[in-house]
Order: C-alpha cells, then sequence, then structure tokens
C-alpha cells in the first residue's frame, strides 16, 4: 500500500473522529496515531532508541 493511500486513511479517520467526537477525540485520534507510526518503525528496524537520546549534533563536549 502506498503512502499517499495510508496518508489519505489517516486523514479520513481524522476527520470522523473531528465530526462526531470533537476537537478531544481528533487529537486522540492523531496522538494514538502518531504513537503507531513510531512502534511501527520501532518494530521494522528503521528506528533505534537511542535514536531519541542522542544529542542533535554527534559531537562530544
Amino acid at each position: 500500500m502506498s503512502l499517499a493511500v495510508i496518508g489519505m486513511i489517516a486523514g479520513v479517520a481524522l476527520g470522523f473522529a473531528g465530526y462526531f467526537g470533537g476537537f478531544g477525540a481528533f487529537l486522540l485520534v492523531a496522538a494514538l496515531g502518531a504513537v503507531g507510526f513510531v512502534v511501527g518503525r520501532f518494530l521494522e528496524g528503521d528506528l533505534e532508541l537511542g535514536d531519541f537520546f542522542r544529542p542533535r549534533d554527534d559531537r562530544r563536549r
């Protein structure tokens, strides 16, 4: 499935959550989608736990 289709499905889900559940449901769906994205990238091996704790520049001071 292409990224465009996945993005469209996510947009539709956010639209339904915002329409039927209000702004709070919209934020909840968006936050859970972001968490799912990060977990998915972690499980695929594209992301490592150290990436969150590494300084921006890799220079040691």
